[in-house]
């Protein structure tokens, strides 16, 4: 399959912000909705992904170097495996899918590893 697949694109971004626990994604989510100018200017990409999905796998480097270089934003990781529960009050029916909030309100969305749609959508939101 080549590098593109490889499991070191799977790490994890010291820019992206990655929820393993319902709890904590909770807690996350309540600091935006009461406060959202505190969190990172009150803009944030959520990123539905999945171990599985090999479109994710393709597009997750694209993510990773956009939160890099759009420090103006929060850039979160959601495993749909994993935060079921989140995949479905997102209402997230495929993978990859990416959202933005802003001051606690879904503004876009983006389904499917579409790299010139994500940067776009993302230059469009967030600007340097």
């Amino acid at each position: 399959m080549g590098v593109l697949f490889s499991s070191t694109l799977e790490e994890e971004s010291p820019d992206v912000k990655a929820f393993h626990s319902a709890e904590r994604w909770e807690s996350y989510l309540e600091k935006i909705k009461e406060s959202p100018k505190l969190i990172n200017k009150n803009q944030v990409v959520i990123y539905f992904t999945a171990s599985w999905c090999g479109p994710c796998k393709f597009i997750a480097p694209v993510f990773n170097h956009m939160a890099a270089e759009f420090a103006n934003a929060d850039f979160v990781k959601i495993d749909v495996d994993e935060l079921s529960g989140v995949a479905k009050e997102f209402k997230v029916e495929a993978m990859p899918t990416f959202v933005w909030w802003k001051e606690g309100k879904e503004v876009e969305r983006v389904v499917g590893a579409n790299k010139d749609e994500l940067q776009n959508k993302i230059k469009k939101h967030y600007q340097l």
